[in-house]
């Protein structure tokens, strides 16, 4: 396999260092296993995500970009920046130090407000953001990278917007963060944006600021995390997978889930426990130790799959009126499962969940991985059996509350929307009115495309098709979710 991974000439050199490291720490084993995880893991009922064998950083950092712009970096030999050039030089050092699962930052800050007081001439500073934007396009080659917006307007966040447009670059993920703060003006900027390049996305800023008691960041492809922390890991549940052990609902719920579930804090926290603990990541990164991270902001993601497939099979639905998303057994079903777990998370305490948290791990709908099969996203309703608009919104929405760290819903619209932005605003505030969190959108037009959770361009997936190479690593995970999980078929919304 190494051999293999050093003569392959379908990943590029980056691709392969990462391949060779992932290969090394898979050759030893330091976690402690149960045997009823290890048959859980050898059955693809619990996944780690491939976060390797030996987990020597966090899986998502989130920096506090705000308090290195006001002092600087000693570790780095960076001073606080004095203008607009040397706070976008800065960010683009710091960026290189940032790591995560995918070895590369998974979040880039507020990144308006960070560039916002040194915007001074707006035609120089336009030429800086496309610059900065397209460096880290090309540096970053993972578009599990994300920056956030808003919701005050300013005139960084229309030029990063505008730039946007312009370069329609599947890297950083945007998410514009959006409450009665945020204007009509910078919204439907946004959404217009959204139709040419798949972002940004919009999250229910009041409901990610309770959750959080405050400043949160939205990381790789939607999750919500604390500014100054992060998640350790993150593993997940097949709700789907893990249905078929179960002989009825009532089992289901008072045995299969709770014993599953046990198995999977067990994991987290045992995985948790090495990074804190052994892998020397606290007590060495310049990252702890400039106060740009606290230890107690992090904790551990509980993730799950595959609800809807949970439920049908319970329920043995086959036709749609009695499916989930349509059947009010079944969203009532889907409900009790993921008031079942969020409790069960709830009521675990562990040392290596962060004492901001109450020392809980938070849980979290995870969007798949490019081999799930037959297995939807979190609590999505599956591909290709999206009701209309507004019942999918109504059913959808009530599940919203329970995953802090992350769920979400995407919505496919025609190109004629671009002339009515304010149709997809006023969709996007009832929404949030019902409480849903997070809300993504792309044209069917668009080149660049959300595929879960993530941004890949349509023409590098051709190239892949080709046999030919391609910058991000992330286009092959697209490749595999549009082959496997139907991830680019959704429902077009054309009225």
């Amino acid at each position: 396999m190494i051999l293999e991974t050093i003569k392959s000439q379908n990943i590029t050199f980056e691709q392969k260092v990462v391949a060779l490291a992932r290969l090394a720490e898979g050759s030893i084993e330091v976690l402690n296993k149960s045997e009823s995880l290890k048959k859980y893991i050898e059955d693809g009922i619990i996944c780690d995500l491939f976060e390797g064998n030996a987990p020597y950083r966090p899986r998502y950092i989130v920096p506090d970009y705000e308090k290195f712009m006001e002092q600087g970096s000693k570790f780095l030999n960076i001073e606080k920046p004095t203008n607009l050039w040397e706070a976008v030089h800065a960010l683009l050092i710091l960026y290189k130090h940032v790591p995560s699962i995918t070895t590369m930052p998974v979040y880039l800050g507020n990144i308006d407000y960070l560039l916002e007081p040194f915007i001074k001439d707006e035609s120089e500073a336009y030429l800086a953001i496309k610059l900065f934007l397209k460096h880290v396009d090309s540096t970053i080659t993972d578009s599990f990278c994300h920056a956030n917006i808003g919701p005050r307007e300013t005139k960084a966040g229309f030029l990063i917007l505008k730039a946007m447009r312009e370069l329609e670059l599947p890297t950083p993920n945007l998410t514009i963060k959006y409450n009665d703060e945020t204007t009509e003006k910078l919204a439907t900027e946004a959404i217009q944006t959204a139709l040419v390049t798949a972002k940004p996305s919009f999250a229910n800023d009041k409901m990610f600021r309770d959750d959080f008691k405050g400043e949160y960041g939205i990381v790789s492809c939607y999750n919500g995390l604390k500014v100054g922390g992060g998640a350790n890991t993150l593993v997940r549940v097949r709700l789907g997978g893990l249905s078929k052990l179960a002989t009825s609902k009532e089992e289901f719920l008072e045995k299969t889930l709770p014993e599953v579930s046990k198995e999977m804090l067990e994991y987290i926290d045992e995985r948790s426990k090495f990074i804190i603990e052994e892998s020397g990541f606290y007590e060495s990164s310049f990252l702890i130790k400039e106060g740009l991270l606290e230890k107690e902001k992090f904790t551990g993601l509980f993730g799950f799959v595959g609800l809807a497939e949970c439920v049908n099979n319970l329920l043995g639905a086959e036709a749609q009126e009695d499916r989930f998303g349509y059947s009010e057994k079944a969203n009532k079903l889907g409900l009790e499962i993921v008031e079942k777990m969020s409790a069960i998370v709830k009521g675990h305490k562990t040392q290596y969940a962060g004492e901001f948290f109450g020392n809980t791990h938070l849980l979290h709908s995870q969007v798949g991985i490019d081999t799930d099969r037959n297995e939807s996203p979190g609590c999505r309703i599956p591909v290709g059996e999206e009701p209309e608009m507004f019942n999918h919104i109504i059913y959808s929405a009530p599940f919203h509350q329970y995953c802090p760290s992350g769920i979400g819903d995407i919505f496919v619209f025609d190109e004629t929307f671009k002339s009515n932005p304010e149709a997809i605003l006023d969709i996007i505030k009832g929404a949030f009115q019902n409480n849903m969190r997070f809300f993504s959108l792309y044209s069917n037009e668009c080149d660049v495309i959300r595929v879960t959770g993530y941004l890949v361009k349509k023409s590098e997936m051709e190239k892949l098709d080709k046999g030919e190479q391609v910058l991000r690593d992330t286009t092959i995970l697209g490749k595999g979710a549009r082959d496997n999980a139907k991830a680019l078929a959704r429902k077009l919304r054309s009225e």
